[in-house]
C-alpha cells in the first residue's frame, strides 16, 4: 500500500473516478426504481410489522451494501495501484529519454560552437571556393534540421512528462478517495453488525417460533412466485426493447452507409461530368486555334460556351432522402435486464453446472420443511463469508433483501431459466451486472429466516422450480 499522506487530494477536488461513479449511479437509479416498484406491488397487500425478520431487514441489507462497497473499493484500489505503477514506469522512461535528448542537443551545440559557429552569410561573403561553400552550407542545413528535430522531440517528451505527472497525481487522488471510503464503509459495517447482533438477541424467541410457522413459509413461497412471474414479464419486455434497439441501430447504420454510398456516387458522377466538360472545352479551344484549310465544325448554338460563365455540368439528380430513422439510443434502464445468453445456452449445460458454494446439502428439493411446505430448492450448509459463485453466464436481475430469503440474488440465464441464491451475508453484484460461470456474486450468511449459515439455492424455468440435482454437480 502506498503512503499517500504527502499526496492527499485537495478538499473538494473532483477526480475522473468521481465523475464515472456519478454516471454509473445515475444509470443504476433508473433500473432500481423499476425493481422497487415491482417489489412494492407484490408486498402492498401484506403487513410486515409483525414479522421479526423484517426488523432485521434494514440492518442485513446495510451489512450487504457495506461488504459489497468494500469489495468494490478493494478492486478499484488494486486497479489504481497497477495504473500508478505503469505511470511511474512510463515517467522513468520519459525522464531517461529527455535526459538523453538534452545531452544530444548540448553536444550538437558544443560542436557547432567549436567549429566557429559559421553562419550562411559569413560563408557566402568569405570568397572561398564555391564548392566548399556549397558543401558547408549543406552541412549547416543538416545541422539545423537535426537541431529542429531534437528540439521538437524534446518538446513532445516534456509535454508527455507533464501529462504523465497529471495522470499520476489523479491516480494518487483516487487512491486517497478510496482509502477514505474504505474507512467509512468499515466503520459502517462494524456499526451494522453490532446493531444486528443486538436485534437478534432481542428477537431470538420470536424468530424461532415464526420460522416453524407453516403459514409464513407458504407466504414467502407465494411472494417469491409472484416476484418471479412479474420479473419474467419485465425481462421479456426488456428483451423485446433490446431487440428493437438492435434493429434500430442496424437501420441507422444502413441508412448512414446508404447515404455515404450515394454521396460518393454523386461525387464521382460530378467529377466525371466536369472532366468531360473540361475535355470538350479543351478540344473546342484547340480547334479554334488550329491553322490550315480545315475549318472547325460549326458549334451547336445550344452548346455555345460563354467565356465569362463557368462550364455547365450535367446535373446529377439527387437520390430521394431516406426515411428518417430514430437515432436516439434507448435508456440503459429500458434494456438493463435483457438476457445476455441465447435461449438454448443454459439448457445445454444440464448435468455440467458446478456447485454455487462448497458445503454439505442439509435439505434436498422436495423434502418436507417440518410441518410446512416442501423445499423448492436445496440448502447448502457452509461457513459464514464463504464465496458464492454463479453457476452459468447470465445477468443479475434481483440483488436485494427479501422477506423469508434474506439477501437475495437472482440471475437470468436466458430461455426463461433463473437461478436463485438466498440467505447471503453480502451481495457483491448489482441488478444489470453480467456474470460469468464461477464468478463470485455473494458471500454466505444466515440472513432472512435461516437458522444456520448456508446458501439456499433454486433453479426455475418459466417460473416453476425444478430439482437442481440433475443439473448441478454437488
Amino acid at each position: 500500500m502506498l503512503s499517500l499522506g504527502a499526496n492527499a487530494a485537495p478538499f473538494g477536488k473532483t477526480t475522473e473516478r468521481s465523475k464515472q461513479k456519478a454516471v454509473a449511479e445515475a444509470e443504476r437509479a433508473g433500473l432500481q426504481q423499476k425493481l422497487s416498484t415491482l417489489k412494492k406491488d407484490i408486498s402492498k397487500t401484506e403487513s410486515a410489522k409483525d414479522d421479526a425478520a423484517d426488523t432485521l431487514a434494514e440492518s442485513e441489507a446495510a451489512i450487504s451494501d457495506a461488504n459489497r462497497a468494500l469489495r468494490d473499493l478493494q478492486q478499484e484500489q488494486g486497479d489504481t495501484n497497477v495504473k500508478l505503477q505503469q505511470l511511474s514506469s512510463e515517467h522513468e522512461r520519459l525522464a531517461a529519454t529527455v535526459a538523453q535528448q538534452k545531452q544530444q542537443l548540448a553536444k550538437l551545440l558544443r560542436e557547432q560552437y567549436v567549429a566557429g559557429n559559421e553562419d550562411r552569410i559569413k560563408l557566402l561573403l568569405s570568397g572561398d571556393n564555391p564548392n566548399r561553400i556549397n558543401r558547408d552550407l549543406q552541412m549547416l542545413s543538416y545541422v539545423s534540421q537535426a537541431q529542429a528535430r531534437l528540439l521538437e522531440a524534446l518538446r513532445t517528451n516534456l509535454k508527455a512528462v507533464e501529462v504523465n505527472q497529471e495522470e499520476a497525481q489523479n491516480a494518487k487522488d483516487e487512491l486517497e478517495e478510496i482509502a477514505q471510503e474504505q474507512l467509512q464503509q468499515k466503520a459502517r459495517l462494524e456499526q451494522e453488525k453490532g446493531r444486528r447482533a443486538a436485534l437478534l438477541s432481542t428477537l431470538s424467541k420470536k424468530l424461532v417460533s415464526q420460522r416453524k410457522e407453516a403459514g409464513n413459509l407458504e407466504r414467502d413461497e407465494q411472494r417469491m412466485t409472484s416476484l418471479v412471474d412479474k420479473l419474467s414479464k419485465l425481462i421479456a419486455e426488456q428483451a423485446a426493447a433490446a431487440a428493437a434497439e438492435k434493429k434500430r441501430q442496424e437501420q441507422v447504420a444502413a441508412a448512414k452507409a446508404a447515404a455515404k454510398a450515394k454521396a460518393d456516387a454523386d461525387a464521382r458522377a460530378l467529377a466525371k461530368a466536369r472532366a468531360a466538360e473540361a475535355e470538350r472545352q479543351r478540344l473546342a479551344k484547340a480547334n479554334t486555334t488550329k491553322s490550315g484549310a480545315i475549318k472547325p465544325a460549326a458549334p451547336n448554338p445550344a452548346d455555345a460556351i460563354d467565356a465569362d460563365e463557368p462550364p455547365k455540368v450535367a446535373a446529377v439528380k439527387p437520390a430521394p432522402a431516406p426515411e428518417p430513422v430514430n437515432d436516439t439510443p434507448a435508456k440503459p434502464a429500458d434494456i438493463a435486464l435483457a438476457p445476455v445468453a441465447p435461449a438454448g445456452a443454459f439448457a445445454s449445460l444440464k448435468g455440467q453446472l458446478k456447485a454455487p458454494v462448497a458445503g454439505k446439502i442439509t435439505s434436498k428439493f422436495g423434502s418436507r420443511r417440518g410441518d410446512g411446505p416442501t423445499w423448492k430448492g436445496v440448502f447448502i450448509r457452509a461457513s459464514e463469508g464463504a464465496e458464492v459463485h454463479a453457476v452459468a453466464t447470465g445477468r443479475v436481475v434481483i440483488a436485494e433483501w427479501m422477506r423469508g430469503f434474506g439477501n437475495l440474488i437472482i440471475i437470468d440465464h436466458g430461455g426463461q431459466y433463473l437461478s436463485l441464491y438466498a440467505n447471503n451475508e453480502a451481495l457483491l453484484k448489482r441488478p444489470g451486472d453480467v456474470v460469468k460461470p464461477g464468478e463470485v456474486i455473494a458471500s454466505v450468511g444466515n440472513t432472512g429466516s435461516s437458522e444456520e449459515s448456508g446458501l439456499y439455492f433454486e433453479l426455475r424455468h418459466q417460473g416453476a422450480t425444478f430439482d437442481p440435482a440433475g443439473w448441478v454437480k454437488f
